[in-house]
């Protein structure tokens, strides 16, 4: 009798192949990531806070909106930001290759860690960045205490 060689199975691998094929039969049949906008999730810009001792720092990437389409809202602790990047309409026929840039209306909140001065919150919009200052409240701004080491 004969012995057999046992041969491990990877279904990760298997799994791995197995998409490649079906993106490839796909891609075949439809041409490249026909339906990538269906699957990507809705557009919204990319935020950074940041800290200081007294402030808040939110900045979002907002290329390509006019500052007048931006609108920001403070309720409670949520910071919101909302706008609306319009597509550039051109009178000209054009026959698009590739499409990736986002259009349409976007929101996003970010929750703030502590509480803020709501009425002397700033924000300015420079080269496609929309920077927001958000003072901290005087109540919750860490305060220096000196202990005395014995």
């Amino acid at each position: 009798m004969a012995e057999k060689e046992l041969t491990p199975w990877r279904p990760f691998t298997e799994l791995s192949n197995l998409r490649r094929e079906m993106d490839r039969l796909w891609e075949g049949f439809f041409g490249e990531r026909p339906f990538a906008r269906v699957w990507e999730r809705e557009w919204a810009p990319s935020l950074d806070m940041s800290e200081t001792k007294d402030n808040f720092v939110v900045k979002a990437e907002v290329p390509g909106i006019d500052a007048k389409d931006i609108d920001i809202s403070l309720t409670g602790d949520i910071l919101t930001i909302r706008g609306m990047k319009k597509q550039e309409k051109d009178e000209k026929e054009e026959d698009y290759h590739l499409v990736e840039r986002s259009y349409g209306s976007f929101s996003r909140s970010v929750r703030l860690p502590t509480e803020v001065e709501s009425n002397k919150i700033k924000a300015s919009y420079k080269n496609g960045i929309l920077n927001i200052t958000l003072p901290k409240s005087e109540r919750v701004k860490a305060k220096e205490v000196k202990i005395k080491v014995e």
